[in-house]
């Protein structure tokens, strides 16, 4: 009887597993059907069977198949509901009932008022292969606010300036870097910037000098092997079944590199052998986050003071916020200085307002401003057009969004009072949307840094709830000062040195002539679709790489610019 037994137990669990999936189905599509009788603004054409999913897909469409998908497709959604910024979209069972949010009044609840919890399984499962695990990016609670705590000294203010030395001389070889590719080849930017914010995160998180934009180096390329392997859209990359096994490999040579260096950044603290103040120096991020625990829990807790090891749970944590750091500090950063120069090459009035800035701070002679950056760090902050110029750039190019939790007797309401409960309901606010939303800005396609010069009184006067590319409330990404400042340096040492141009008509000649035969045949018989090439007629759109990659890591020419040195 054992060969009845087998299939009929494998028939009673299939049997079992499917009418629990549409027993769940149907309370999900009846608590939407529910909703939607209230009043919830949703989508149209909602489906008792497929929800939004079929809509989703329907805006998905209209871009290409590598563009953002989810802040592309959910901008879309949102754009189209501007009387109300808020929409409810339902797409189970792929994930619970989903409010997209692009009202700053809404926002402030979500991240100020209840500061809503973050959707820790999404999160955690979806960052795991580039951060090893939990990190501040998906705790809640105390857990939260005690790693929080411990790194935010790290990125203070003060503390950064200490960096601003070091940033300079990063920069000063990305600009011998483009010196060298000058008025000869097309080259994608990407490689340079990304080798650029690699350096200067390493070092202000361990204490690290990789050296990396003259070489290789094993973190990074552990590290970028890991993300070319990550995306939650492209099948080609999600289903293949070698990609846990590629990014735990290269997952365990990342946590063997950082721990490496907490246990010798442990051992200087203990062997007081970093007077790191006394002797001038920065603190790095972990060293000081070191610090804090020690101080807190004690040598007992903190550490085995017979074998010098650092207690194994903080190791483990600490590992993964700094692999976070890393990500966020590398990723992110470089893809925002190429969007720095991209919007200047189309704005030439915008990139003369910078020039002239910098001459009257810096003086006329371009190389001065190397060193005079690096005795007086506060310059910086005399450079008011070029802050308003990166934070133009990021209002247009938002690095990411947020997702939170709904928590049962929270009811967030929009500004025209209506009413959402956030029982069983996530939400998830979209930067790319409300950036873009003509209610809340003056001319918001348009490249204005004039934004963030005026006064409260001027129409061009931002709603400060309205801009939110690091987002804001006690979550708030504690790198803000560390990005500002790479950015404004970047501008600072480069704007009136080169003249930065995209290349895309020329790339795609060169793609073009590269193309395989089977796929050019494919193309001209009509079997190979021709999809989009850009995303609201930018060419250089934010791609579904972790950390928004422009397309084809955005090939483009140097020129020098004619100017006394």
């Amino acid at each position: 009887m054992a060969w009845i037994t087998l299939p009929f137990a494998i028939g009673v669990t299939l049997i079992s597993s499917l009418a629990w999936l549409i027993y769940v189905s149907y309370r999900q599509r009846a608590k939407i059907h529910q909703l939607r009788r209230q009043g919830f603004r949703m989508p149209q054409n909602w489906s008792w069977i497929f929800g939004h999913l079929l809509v989703l897909q329907k805006a998905r469409s209209k871009f290409p198949s590598d563009a953002a998908a989810w802040t592309t497709a959910l901008r879309e959604l949102a754009l189209g509901a501007t009387d109300t910024e808020v929409l409810l979209v339902d797409l189970w069972p792929v994930s619970p009932p989903l409010l997209i949010v692009a009202d700053p009044e809404v926002a402030v609840q979500i991240t100020n008022k209840y500061n809503l919890p973050k959707t820790r399984h999404n999160s955690e499962d979806s960052m795991k292969p580039i951060v090893g695990g939990p990190s501040i990016i998906s705790m809640n609670g105390e857990e939260w606010k005690l790693w929080r705590g411990l790194f935010n000294p790290g990125f203070s203010a003060a503390n950064m300036t200490t960096y601003v030395p070091y940033i300079v001389d990063c920069v000063q070889v990305f600009c011998e870097k483009l010196e060298e590719r000058a008025g000869k080849v097309l080259f994608q930017l990407e490689d340079l910037t990304t080798r650029l914010t690699t350096e200067v995160i390493a070092k202000v998180t361990l204490d690290v000098d990789l050296n990396y934009q003259h070489q290789d180096h094993v973190l990074p390329h552990a590290f970028n092997t890991i993300i070319n392997w990550h995306s939650m859209w492209n099948p080609m990359i999600w289903a293949n079944p070698l990609r846990p096994l590629v990014q735990k490999y290269y997952g365990r040579i990342i946590k063997r590199f950082i721990r490496k260096e907490l246990q010798a950044r442990f051992l200087e603290l203990q062997t007081g052998q970093t007077s790191i103040a006394k002797r001038g120096r920065a603190k790095s991020i972990i060293a000081i986050a070191l610090e804090g625990y020690i101080a807190e829990q004690g040598n007992a807790s903190g550490n085995s003071t017979s074998t010098g090891e650092l207690n194994e749970h903080f190791t483990g944590y600490a590992s993964n916020q700094i692999r976070l750091f890393l990500f966020a500090g590398n990723d992110t950063t470089s893809s925002s200085i190429i969007y720095l120069y991209h919007l200047l090459s189309q704005n030439p009035l915008v990139l003369e307002k910078l020039r002239v800035e910098h001459d009257a701070i810096f003086g006329p002679n371009v190389v001065e401003a190397t060193d005079m950056l690096k005795e007086k760090p506060a310059l910086l902050n005399q450079c008011h057009y070029t802050l308003a110029v990166v934070k133009e750039t990021l209002r247009h190019y938002a690095p990411a969004g947020t997702l939170r939790s709904g928590v049962s007797n929270v009811v967030l309401t929009d500004r025209h009072n209506n009413s959402y409960p956030m029982d069983g309901i996530c939400a998830t606010i979209i930067h790319a949307a409300m950036h873009m939303n003509p209610y809340f800005w003056v001319r918001p396609t348009e490249f204005l840094p004039e934004r963030f010069v005026v006064d409260p009184e001027h129409e061009l006067y931002p709603n400060p709830a309205a801009y939110r590319p690091f987002e804001q409330g006690p979550r708030n990404c504690p790198g803000i000062t560390l990005v500002y400042n790479e950015m404004r340096i970047a501008l600072v040492l480069t704007a009136r040195r080169f003249i930065v141009q995209p290349a895309y008509e020329e790339w795609d000649e060169l793609q073009a002539m590269n193309m395989g035969f089977l796929k050019t045949l494919g193309k001209r018989l009509g079997v190979v679709a021709t999809e989009p090439n850009t995303v609201y007629g930018d060419r250089a759109y934010q791609t579904d790489t972790a950390g928004t990659h422009p397309k084809d890591g955005y090939p483009c020419r140097v020129e020098l610019l004619n100017r006394s040195l």
